[in-house]
């Protein structure tokens, strides 16, 4: 399994708003996605930040949604409320239980 991890400053006062554009909008274009394996938005509303994980059954699952444009796309519907750029990166799960 393998995951990208994203994380993003969120704009004072747009937490509710991030929660529902990740909830409403990005989550079920993810689920969509081949090899998907599961997403989750944490975030911390006293400093503004999130970080958004999602899983994929294989790094070929990850990459091609990558390929696609798809994490793109994901990151542009922050737009509105991110207060500054998101970064990425992409780890092999070792351990899950």
């Amino acid at each position: 399994m393998h995951a990208r991890i994203v994380t993003v400053q969120i704009r004072p006062g747009k937490m509710s708003g991030a929660v529902l554009i990740y909830r409403d909008v990005v989550a079920p274009l993810l689920a969509r996605q081949p090899g998907f394996a599961g997403a989750r938005l944490l975030t911390d509303a006293r400093s503004g930040r999130g970080v958004l994980l999602t899983l994929w059954e294989s790094e070929a699952a990850l990459q091609a949604a990558e390929a696609s444009g798809l994490f793109q796309e994901e990151i542009a519907r922050f737009q509105p409320v991110l207060g500054a750029p998101p970064s990425g990166e992409d780890y092999e799960v070792s351990v899950t239980v």
